[in-house]
């Protein structure tokens, strides 16, 4: 198998390159290697930008994780640094952002975060690629199944952290151009809450 990972997760055309089956062959992958790295069973964070492929491998990567037997946290369209921030705040087991930022939209990616909300190592990406092939794990049945939730209201844990970092912008004009960008709905509720 060729290596999956480059620079910044997974990235490919969406539906021909970056498919439903290899996203959910890396959600499984990933719950997989990174729930053994932790004791206790919590869920993975996901997000996605507004790529329109974005919600078809997002239900794909919640099947795979879901089907290892990890649960799902989906906080909606977000920023990259969101799903960071979230895992981190939240004590999730890991973070997947699908995004593919400033390619072309046809693309997109699929980028993961350890429990301590920072990218994987390259260490970690290939025993994630490993598990990809070697898919000899049991699958669970019944309860033992992970559950998929939405949980838009974790967002919040990324506006805190921006509160905490922003100066004062008493007395200055700002204009924000999201360009259809994931921040789209986050910048302008935190702008004018500054």
């Amino acid at each position: 198998m060729s290596r999956l990972f480059g620079t910044d997760g997974v990235r490919g055309i969406a539906n021909t390159e970056l498919t439903p089956e290899l996203a959910f062959k890396l959600g499984r992958a990933a719950a997989r290697v990174l729930g053994a790295r932790i004791e206790r069973m919590q869920p993975v964070v996901v997000g996605r930008d507004t790529r329109i492929s974005g919600t078809m491998l997002e239900a794909a990567l919640t099947s795979g994780i879901t089907s290892a037997g990890r649960d799902v946290v989906s906080i909606g369209i977000v920023p990259t640094a969101a799903v960071a921030i979230v895992t981190h705040r939240t004590d999730a087991a890991a973070g997947c952002m699908i995004s593919a930022s400033h390619n072309p939209i046809a693309d997109n990616g699929i980028k993961f975060f350890g429990s301590d909300g920072f990218k994987l190592s390259d260490e970690t990406e290939t025993a994630i690629e490993e598990a990809m092939e070697n898919d000899r794990d049991p699958r669970p049945t019944g309860t033992d199944i992970g559950v998929a939730r939405m949980a838009l209201n974790l967002g919040a844990h990324y506006y805190d952290a921006l509160y905490e970092h922003a100066g004062d912008l008493s007395g200055l004009t700002v204009v924000v151009d999201a360009a259809f960008g994931a921040a789209y709905a986050i910048a302008p509720y935190v702008l004018k809450k500054l």
